[in-house]
């Protein structure tokens, strides 16, 4: 048996650095290396951008809640949350950065 994909994720433009799924939901985010996070459904179906401030590029990780949060870390030390219908909610800069 070969295993088929359920679906194709499309939209970025760049590698994907990241990506979490939030079956709960129904929802798998990703980020890319010098774009925006895009939350697709299961289905493949592009829902939404999540853009950041503008200093907040090359996302490095992701988390979704079953609550209908998202938070982001940047590579360059900032914390981002979003509601998953693409709010920015807060943003929080710890000083540390992942190269």
């Amino acid at each position: 048996d070969f295993a088929t994909p359920r679906a194709i994720l499309t939209g970025h433009d760049y590698e994907i650095t990241c990506a979490t799924v939030c079956a709960e939901l129904g929802l798998v985010i990703s980020g890319s290396k010098e774009g925006p996070c895009l939350i697709h459904s299961m289905n493949g179906d592009l829902l939404r951008t999540l853009e950041g401030p503008e200093n907040c590029q090359r996302p490095k990780l992701i988390q979704a809640s079953r609550e209908g949060h998202c938070v982001i870390y940047y590579e360059n030390g900032l914390f981002c949350v979003f509601s998953v219908n693409g709010k920015l909610q807060a943003t929080m800069e710890t000083g540390d950065s992942i190269k």
